[in-house]
């Protein structure tokens, strides 16, 4: 009798161990160490206990290994043998994060590092054998230091994952806290880039090792990289000492001034190996092999019921209009009528039924940050109070892991230079513990997601210095204050003094506004000084279905999201002026709206060439406006939305199609790709003083 093969169970054990650690962690950040709450000790033990014997179960030794001693601690813990320390608590804490990485790995099909996992259980067993504490901890870990330092360099590998661009990381922002640490010596590996037609500009190809000085801790070598190592591999080394020639890594030591500028690093083809061994090239140039990552949603009985139920309508109905086909007369034509009508009400029933099964709670996202802002106040010295509201909220999965690293880069922005320390708090007459607030609630068909703190505020006049400073606006220009706090949104914008590894408000949130406006989405700010912030973002519900209007452009039809429509109007064309560059604004009371013509920029043959033959749809995104020309407005409805990018490739100004009822295929009009096709945002929505165009 042939044995079970268990691998068909691996990723539901990778999913509940998965579901465990995020037990562990809200019951971590919970507990009160003078008042502690047993039941919050049983809940971080059943779960240790679980993913222990799963791990057990499907073979997965490292982390039954590494897990038994935490059950061990926790479980001497829980029947009062120990008393809970804050040592322990943050090393449960840094427990989570080493297995949810080797869980990660595994999911990947590769072998996960030990390497951590046994500097912990190393410390485990210490406490355990009553040889650490947090007394003494802090005395032992330099002790410790002492002992391991050699002569040895720390070898370091740092291989970013493609997409940290996206979320706000800088590269050249973590080599630049390695010098500050002690750089010896920084070695670039460009073997992953593409050919140059398959090189996209928002991946990064880059990957890197660093010689770091021997007598520094290895957690501090780790710290510049904890923001991106959930999606990046680092390795720590020691390596024999190498001769170093001056003056080729002089440079090594200095501060890189701008993401553009070149990196203080000699290229090489392949990565550099310890001990000076020779680099086999097979090795140098292979890549990790992934298995693609299967993803499952936890289903209520309740949804998987009302579908079958529907399907159940449907063969119902599919049987009545078979039957209806037999012999068919104009008799029975009332009952065709009836037969389509509720096929038309089931279909879209069984819509909403499937759409409702990719909802979910937002809660899975926002679960994330009382870990982020706990270790972030640690960090930055700052007490802060997060609440969470909302926090049922639905909305699509796909929507809900896309919208995670830009908010994530949000709130690190409002706890990094929003909120002040409890000093500058109290001296302003403010309570020292700041509020941090993120908030989701459905509103118009759509889910809104606020980051709200009480902190300092933008300070307007400071952007408005910087963006004359740039060259964005100009010192003449009277222009309204929520108007100067969009600039932060402006690529490469800040005002922040110095360069926080943390964040710097409006640096990156120009890759933040872009992620967001991807799904569809738009983001807002707004703020008053020595108050605080509230940045909104607003979101479809889900990327698969839109609400549109069906406009018509020659023979071409076009779908306009109804969601970034303002008005439709008939122009007059007194009310038009042109200014530079061929650019026509319409002025609608007291606004300059750009106009855009659909006929020039897909080259189509319009019903007219003039503006007072068509029609006018005026559409909004980001707080500015454009006028789109059309020749008909259609019809109203929802459209299932297919990648053109997948299909095809990336247009400007276009963010899908879809098919419509008689198989032709319509374009879906890119809001915010529209508005920079305009070459003219900042004209954009300005109020003019005398009430004549510029």
């Amino acid at each position: 009798m042939s044995g079970i093969d268990l691998s068909q169970f691996h990723q539901v054990f990778f999913e509940e161990s998965l579901e465990g650690l995020d037990v562990m962690e809200a019951s971590l950040l919970e507990l009160d160490l003078g008042n502690i709450n047993f039941e919050n000790i049983n809940d971080i033990f059943r779960a240790a206990h679980s993913i222990k014997g799963g791990s057990g179960t499907f073979g997965f030794g490292d982390i039954a290994d590494f897990t038994h001693v935490l059950e061990t601690l926790l479980d001497e813990i829980r029947s009062g043998q120990r008393q809970m320390e804050k040592l322990h608590v943050d090393l449960l804490l840094e427990s989570v994060d080493c297995v949810r990485a080797m869980i990660a790995e595994l999911q990947k099909g590769g072998d996960p590092d030990k390497t951590h996992a046994q500097e912990l259980k190393t410390k485990f067993e210490a406490i355990l054998a009553n040889q650490l504490s947090g007394e003494v901890a802090d005395s032992d870990a330099s002790e410790e230091t002492e002992v391991t330092a050699s002569d040895h360099n720390w070898l370091v590998e740092f291989l970013p994952g493609q997409d940290i661009l996206k979320s706000g990381n800088e590269p050249y922002r973590i080599i630049n806290e390695l010098i500050d640490l002690g750089m010896v010596e920084l070695t670039l590996d460009v073997s992953g880039l593409p050919n140059f037609d398959e090189l996209d500009p928002e991946c990064l190809y880059l990957s890197w090792q660093f010689q770091m000085s021997p007598e520094l801790d290895e957690q501090l070598i780790r710290e510049p990289f904890e923001w991106v190592i959930d999606e990046s591999t680092l390795n720590l080394d020691r390596m024999e000492p190498v001769n170093i020639r001056e003056p080729e890594t002089e440079t090594s030591a200095q501060k890189l001034e701008d993401p553009q500028s070149s990196l203080p690093a000699k290229e090489t083809g392949q990565t550099a190996q310890a001990k000076g061994a020779e680099p086999d090239s097979s090795e140098s140039t292979q890549k990790k092999v992934t298995k693609q990552e299967s993803s499952s949603i936890r289903v209520g009985i309740d949804k998987i019921d009302s579908l079958i139920n529907m399907v159940g309508e449907l063969v119902i109905t599919q049987s009545m209009l078979g039957q209806l086909g037999k012999d068919f007369d104009m008799g029975k034509l009332s009952r065709l009528h009836e037969g389509l009508s509720q096929l038309e009400h089931h279909t879209r029933e069984l819509q909403e039924n499937v759409m409702r099964i990719r909802m979910l709670p937002i809660s899975f996202t926002f679960s994330r940050f009382p870990r982020l802002v706990r270790d972030l106040c640690h960090r930055l010295n700052k007490e802060v109070d997060l609440k969470l509201l909302g926090e049922n909220t639905e909305l699509d999965k796909t929507v809900m892991e896309k919208i995670g690293d830009p908010l994530v880069h949000m709130v690190r922005n409002s706890l990094d230079h929003g909120l002040e320390s409890p000093e500058e708090r109290v001296a302003a007459g403010k309570p020292k513990v700041g509020q941090l607030t993120l908030n989701a609630f459905h509103y118009g068909g759509n889910i809104v997601i606020e980051i709200i703190d009480d902190g300092r505020g933008i300070p307007v006049d400071k952007i408005r210095e910087k963006g004359i400073a740039q060259g964005l606006i100009s010192d003449k220009d009277e222009i309204p204050d929520e108007q100067i706090r969009d600039l932060i949104f402006h690529p490469g914008f800040s005002t922040a003094e110095s360069v926080s590894d943390v964040s710097g408000r409006g640096v990156g949130m120009d890759v933040v506004r872009k992620n967001i406006q991807e799904l569809n989405g738009s983001v807002e700010v707004e703020s008053t000084e020595g108050k605080g912030s509230t940045f909104r973002i607003r979101l479809p519900l889900t990327l698969a279905i839109l609400d549109g209007q069906l406009v018509r452009v020659g023979n071409q039809t076009y779908i306009i999201p109804l969601i970034s429509i303002v008005e439709s109007i008939q122009v007059n064309t007194e009310m038009v002026n042109a200014v530079g560059s061929g650019m026509d604004v319409l002025r609608l009371r007291n606004e300059y709206i750009p106009i855009v013509r659909l006929f020039e920029m897909f080259a189509i043959d319009p019903d007219s060439r003039e503006l007072k033959d068509g029609l006018l749809v005026v559409v909004e995104g980001d707080n500015q406006k454009v006028g789109v020309v059309v020749d008909e407005l259609l019809t109203q409805q929802q459209v299932v939305i297919k990648s053109l990018e997948a299909n095809y490739r990336p247009i400007d100004g276009v963010s899908g199609a879809t098919i419509l009822g008689d198989g032709t295929v319509a374009l879906i009009l890119d809001i915010p790709g529209l508005l920079a096709l305009t070459g003219n945002q900042l004209l954009v929505n300005r109020p003019r003083s005398g009430g004549e165009a510029a």
